[in-house]
């Protein structure tokens, strides 16, 4: 097993590829702290199927754009199990507005979750990964914040983009601890979260569309992120820190507006 005793705190991981990650981590044999901020019965479900895998889960409820409930939240986990070794940080919210409609509640809310949230977790937990000289921490951001992917994200594309060179400042920060920072940015994923403001005949077209733009010809499933943060999770990647690393099935359209 390639995490057999590891302890992982997961935020966002109810649904998704927050579930996703929880559950192909548990199979490699980490212990899951579910991080949730809405649906606890939802993270409940995933607990339940991870103790069917026969390691130990807990639920941790903490909104993560507010640092007080991230740190108490946090000091009650590590209360549990006495460490984490891996942080993946995977909650995230959109909004779909251009220039004209986004307002500056928008910009607050999106990038309080994605950026700050980001930052209150690697900070509520660093201290116990300093102390054992030891961490892997994978961010979640997005092709958004690397090219013009889809049209409506000029507050989400922004906080996704910031993700990227906090990892990058935080690994070089982190790095004299034999701390890894890394994120991980999905091309067009089948979540919930695509799902948002949006009906069947919508995300049908969508999907049918990014998939004859995309290099494998098919939209992408939240497997396909949890196998490559299973990697960044393990110490088959010690030497790999600092990265954003692209899975979108070879995307061709960063250069132009679509959707």
């Amino acid at each position: 097993m390639r995490l057999y005793n590891k302890v992982t705190l997961i935020t966002g991981a109810s649904r998704g590829i927050g579930k996703a990650i929880a559950l192909t981590f548990a199979k490699e044999g980490s212990d899951i702290i579910a991080g949730c901020a809405k649906s606890k019965s939802a993270a409940q479900k995933v607990v339940s199927e991870i103790t069917k895998l026969g390691r130990k889960a807990i639920v941790i409820q903490a909104d993560v754009a507010n640092k007080d409930e991230v740190f108490k939240a946090v000091g009650e986990a590590t209360e549990e199990f006495g460490k984490i070794d891996i942080l993946v940080n995977n909650a995230g919210i959109t909004v779909r507005k251009d220039i004209l409609e986004a307002s500056r509640e928008d910009w607050e809310k999106i990038l309080g979750v994605n950026l700050l949230g980001t930052y209150h977790c690697i900070q509520a937990v660093a201290p116990y990964m300093i102390k054992q000289k030891y961490g892997k921490i994978i961010n979640l951001s997005s092709v958004a914040s690397i090219g013009n992917t889809i049209g409506g994200q000029v507050v989400y594309a922004p906080s996704k983009a910031a993700v990227n060179i906090l990892t990058k400042k935080l690994a070089y920060e982190l790095g004299p601890y034999n701390i890894n920072v890394n994120a991980i940015a999905p091309g067009l994923i089948r979540t919930e979260m695509v799902s948002v403001g949006r009906n069947e005949e919508e995300l049908k077209q969508i999907f049918e569309k990014k998939a004859k733009i995309t290099a494998l010809r098919r939209i992408g499933a939240p497997q396909d992120i949890a196998n490559v943060a299973l990697f960044l999770a393990s110490d088959e990647s010690s030497f790999i820190t600092g990265q954003v690393i692209v899975v979108d099935g070879g995307r061709s359209d960063f250069l132009s507006h679509s959707v």
